[in-house]
């Protein structure tokens, strides 16, 4: 749903796939590490399930889709060492034995590493990267809200992750046409509970009328769908979830690409 063209080697942005509805399915960082090889690194979504629906799209070309089950993405809160916003790094004696990805933001340094090398996962420190992500509003889609929203519901446009001058793609005509005649009626906001959050959860206002529903969740954090006119309005709107009081909090910046 981006414009691949605007790459050149060495660099990478947010992409995703959508449904023929323009609904999202995965979202996911295109890296362009020469002119015959781009990675997608899939958070969310198995590679080897969107690697399957991309191989419908191959006709002519002569384009090979793999899932790199052999390669590890580790992640830490660390400055980067080569890599640069969106611009990757390449370490180690070999170039090309690590590849280094810049993802900081308002909130700190992140340094993301690709190599072979094995590593073991960290739950505090996933949900702690999750966290930050949705921080910044990078939504972290469970499987229960894929192809459920648009772009611009998810406010994609905070992270230049899709384009609405680009050629056709699935779901293109739906983008477009939300862009150029201004009928985003709803979209994402932030909001912070005392509680853990549940993805799909139904937000509801102080007369107990369902205004919006929870879509990616990292604790006590949620990015919701919301009436566009209640965001804009700010304010004194108040939010419940169950019964309960949800504050909504302003996105951090800088994680655009």
């Amino acid at each position: 749903m981006n414009d691949v063209a605007l790459l050149g080697d060495g660099q990478w942005q947010w992409n995703g796939w959508l449904n023929a509805k323009g609904r999202v399915i995965a979202l996911f960082a295109l890296v362009r590490l020469n002119p015959e090889t781009l990675w997608l690194l899939l958070p969310d979504v198995p590679a080897e399930d969107l690697a399957e629906q991309l191989r419908r799209y191959v006709f002519r070309s002569k384009v090979s889709l793999t899932a790199r089950n052999d390669l590890q993405v580790i992640g830490s809160f660390a400055v980067p060492l080569q890599a640069q916003s969106n611009q990757i790094g390449l370490l180690g004696e070999a170039a090309g034995e690590t590849v280094e990805l810049d993802l900081s933001a308002q909130g700190g340094f992140r340094r993301l590493c690709i190599r072979a090398t094995s590593a073991t996962e960290d739950a505090a420190c996933m949900a702690q990267w999750a966290a930050f992500d949705l921080h910044h509003g990078l939504p972290r889609l469970p499987a229960s809200q894929a192809e459920h929203w648009t772009p611009q519901q998810l406010g994609l446009d905070r992270l230049a992750a899709f384009s609405v001058k680009k050629g056709c793609y699935p779901g293109q005509e739906i983008v477009a046409r939300t862009h150029f005649l201004g009928q985003t009626k709803r979209t994402v906001g932030l909001l912070h509970s005392s509680r853990t959050l549940v993805a799909g959860e139904d937000i509801c206002d102080s007369q107990q009328r369902p205004s919006g529903k929870t879509v990616a969740c990292r604790g006590a954090l949620a990015m919701a769908i919301l009436p566009t006119q209640d965001l804009a309005e700010d304010a004194g709107n108040s939010l419940f979830i169950a019964d309960q009081r949800v504050e909504l909090v302003a996105f951090l910046g800088g994680l655009q690409r």
